[in-house]
């Protein structure tokens, strides 16, 4: 049976509000982003969730934590969810970061990784995800190449499609992943 996942990024930081591209750096929300942390909490705590999986990176992590407090659903965290790493780029200015995304596709940021290498780590974290929770609905909170890792291992988007769109935010992505879609995740 298929697993229901809903993705949704995490809460706006202070790193989203002074325009900076946080990458592997943990972040941090700010006020704007706890109050919307707690919205996708009321949003989502009847929503018949299994469980939460969220990325390791303090953004992320602070998200599930506002949101699940006291609810009862466990929120289980996951390196693989993480952002692409910018690595001397982490915490630049985010028109500088993404100014060229195009161009790294497959060539890794320098002291970083690719958006493919981490779309990838995203197509491995659903074979995990598939045969434990196969017939449930689960939340994953993550960040952009989370959700561009959904979307090629799910979907089929391209990747080089992918990159040239501009992010739209919205309450939420609803997917279903079966074992033969997560298997040929490219």
């Amino acid at each position: 049976m298929p697993v229901q996942i809903v993705y949704e990024t995490h809460s706006i930081t202070a790193d989203n509000e002074a325009g900076r591209a946080t990458g592997w750096l943990p972040g941090a929300l700010s006020a704007a982003g706890r109050d919307l942390a707690a919205e996708l909490g009321r949003r989502r705590a009847a929503d018949g969730l299994a469980a939460v999986f969220c990325s390791d990176l303090a953004r992320a992590v602070e998200t599930a934590a506002i949101a699940f407090e006291g609810i009862g659903i466990p929120v289980l965290l996951d390196w693989r969810l993480r952002e692409c790493d910018y690595g001397t780029m982490n915490g630049m200015p985010v028109a500088d970061v993404h100014a060229d995304r195009a161009r790294y596709v497959d060539r890794p940021y320098p002291g970083g990784e690719s958006w493919r290498q981490a779309t990838d780590r995203v197509g491995r974290f659903l074979l995990d995800l598939l045969p434990r929770w196969s017939g449930q609905r689960v939340l994953v909170i993550g960040h952009v190449a989370t959700r561009w890792g959904l979307e090629i291992a799910l979907l089929g988007t391209p990747l080089d499609e992918l990159v040239s769109r501009d992010f739209s935010w919205q309450p939420g992505w609803e997917y279903l992943a079966s074992q033969a879609v997560a298997s040929h995740p490219r």
